[in-house]
């Protein structure tokens, strides 16, 4: 792939990051699918600014090394240090959520619509127990850096 058909990819996924980030709001529930998806855009562009920075050196204008400036400091100023610990504070609440609603279904008597109820809230909980340690990867990722 050539260079400028790489900065041109590049731009285009970057794009691609700034809406779904602009999307995100951290006050409501997110749903796993939006997290899962910035996490993995914020990475695929992290790659590629890793590919394509090396050539800083060799060929590339002052337009492009300023793109890939500004995503860097997108990543970093915006989303590593405001958008990722508003994700991290919303998984957090809302696994506590589910948790006390499921500690305060009644445990006696349950009805079958009682029943489904607690293997959704179940199911839920997982899906964001697993939401959580994929998005603790990163973070991981950010406290090695």
């Amino acid at each position: 792939m050539s260079s400028d058909n790489l900065l041109e990819l590049f731009t285009s996924e970057f794009v691609k990051l700034e809406k779904l980030v602009n999307e995100i709001n951290p006050t409501n529930q997110l749903p796993a699918n939006q997290i899962v998806e910035v996490y993995y855009q914020i990475t695929n562009i992290s790659s590629m600014i890793s590919v394509i920075k090396p050539q800083f050196d060799q060929n590339l204008d002052d337009s492009s090394c300023a793109k890939i400036l500004n995503a860097e400091k997108f990543i970093s100023e915006i989303f590593d240090l405001t958008i990722h610990p508003k994700i991290m504070k919303n998984i957090a609440n809302s696994i506590s959520n589910i948790t006390r609603n499921l500690q305060s279904l009644d445990s006696e008597q349950k009805s079958k619509e009682t029943i489904e109820n607690e293997a959704k809230l179940y199911e839920k909980l997982r899906e964001i127990m697993s939401t959580k340690e994929f998005v603790k990867q990163y973070d991981s990722g950010l406290s090695n850096d």
